[in-house]
């Protein structure tokens, strides 16, 4: 005898004199409405077409249903909605909302070859997975995964993005470095112990740029924080200096990246740096009337206090000149705090306090950006075994916020969510409810009428109007 499972009765105590039945008889019916915006997006973006570019397609064309675009697409979107594992899209591979985002002519998926794949419009775990376990080399022999990427077409097409988010080329840009651990909870390929972090791990190294992402490199965790920064500076900087020439380019990051390879480096490229420098004993003399003053403003206004100074400094054996530091000679109620730049900048261009306080101090917002890439657009799911298909989940992450990012960029200027984060983003304007009724000539999308931030996100969708289309 079949279950009769489509309705629950007897369940839920009424409601003054009515009954409340509860069934699953809605039709189709979705909570992430709001990924409109992020097809319409990309259709005046085509961050994610030309991302699919980065891919080539091995296989053959006659047995092909879903297509590298549409499989990128499907993924990317997948993330921006909060659906962090592969698995996930077992079940979204029936979801027509993801469907009409996605591009899929029919999206009731009654159009599938296969009698099995009826009402399924996309791709399941099986098929998105050969997307990030493609190993390199000739795959046109390979019998299960065909789709191969090319890493260095991705890396440039990250500096690109940003290079294009900008109408006319700055003065200046910052470049911020930073290094993170990424957990591992397995045997995964270049799994090592790391020391800081009590934990295996990886050591991702991510560049940015203000919110722009222009790097995310997966390294593993027996190497120094800086290592590999030299290289991935060159590739960036060349590109950038290609199309600004002109723009004055610093580079920032905290004490981990202060090397002498990396300060050479800028030095004979023409790019100035701020670093900051683990202290010392040595560092620690220099301040130290500094400290002594700081410590009595302190006691004096019971608040805390700070003293900078100025000077140059080398240290014993590894740094090939003198250079500037400045140092903070700070002393909150729990005692002394000093800390330590070294920097390319000279006194007539920044005096200490402003850069320290103003330029360095203002890195601790890529913190953020790097805790929403990794917290909220899942970029620490590197659970495959193989460390290079655990970088290509890092790239869908890395595109997955380029593209939250963007739509934060083009048309949440001025409104009460500038500065909101993806996470943010994605529960009041991305996850929706909403039905959806496929007819021969419609698709008809019924938005949730209590859905409170109507308003903005009319304003949202006029704003991608006024944008030129591109796909």
């Amino acid at each position: 005898m079949k279950t009769e499972c489509t309705q629950v009765k007897d369940v839920f105590q009424a409601l003054g004199k009515r009954e409340i039945v509860a069934d699953f008889n809605g039709g189709s019916i979705t909570s992430d409405g709001g990924v409109l915006l992020l097809r319409e997006l990309e259709n005046r973006t085509a961050i994610l077409s030309r991302f699919a570019k980065c891919f080539t397609d091995y296989r053959d064309p006659r047995r092909v249903e879903h297509d590298v675009l549409s499989l990128v697409s499907q993924r990317v979107f997948g993330l921006a909605l909060g659906y962090e594992d592969l698995c996930d899209h077992d079940e979204l591979s029936k979801d027509q909302m993801l469907a009409v985002a996605v591009g899929k002519s029919e999206p009731t998926g009654k159009d599938r070859k296969s009698q099995r794949d009826k009402e399924r419009p996309l791709a399941g775990k099986s098929t998105l997975n050969r997307l990030e376990l493609s190993p390199q080399g000739d795959l046109k022999r390979n019998i299960y995964k065909k789709i191969g990427l090319d890493e260095e077409e991705v890396d440039k097409l990250l500096v690109d993005l940003f290079l294009e988010s900008e109408l006319e080329p700055p003065e200046q840009i910052i470049l911020d470095v930073d290094a993170t651990d990424d957990p591992l909870h397995g045997n995964q390929e270049g799994r090592f112990f790391h020391g800081y972090y009590k934990a295996y791990c990886y050591l991702p190294l991510y560049i940015f740029c203000g919110e722009h992402l222009l790097c995310a490199r997966l390294r593993t965790a027996n190497n120094d924080a800086a290592a590999g920064t030299v290289e991935e500076l060159f590739f960036i900087v060349e590109r950038i200096r290609s199309k600004w020439p002109d723009t004055q380019i610093v580079v920032r990051g905290d004490s981990g990246f202060c090397r002498e390879e990396l300060m050479c480096w800028c030095e004979d490229h023409d790019v100035e740096y701020v670093f900051g420098v683990a202290k010392n004993n040595r560092l620690k003399h220099e301040i130290k009337e500094e400290m002594a003053l700081a410590k009595a403003l302190h006691q004096c206004s019971d608040e805390s206090s700070r003293v900078f100074k100025d000077f140059c400094y080398s240290t014993l054996k590894t740094w090939r000149w003198q250079r500037r530091v400045i140092g903070k000679a700070e002393y909150l109620a729990k005692g002394e705090n000093p800390r330590f730049i070294v920097t390319s900048f000279t006194k007539d261009q920044y005096e200490a306090k402003q850069l320290y306080e103003k330029i360095y101090c203002a890195r601790g917002d890529m913190e953020n950006r790097i805790k929403e890439q990794q917290l909220m657009l899942f970029a620490d799911r590197t659970s495959t075994h193989k460390m290079r298909s655990n970088q290509i989940r890092l790239y869908f992450s890395s595109i997955a916020y380029i593209v939250v990012q963007s739509l934060r960029r083009l048309c949440l200027v001025g409104t009460e969510m500038a500065k909101a984060q993806c996470d943010t983003i994605r529960l009041k304007i991305l996850k929706i409810g909403a039905r959806i009724q496929v007819t021969v000539r419609k698709v008809w999308i019924r938005l949730a009428t209590g859905y409170p931030y109507k308003d903005l996100w009319s304003q949202i969708l006029n704003r991608l109007a006024c944008l030129p289309l591109r796909v």
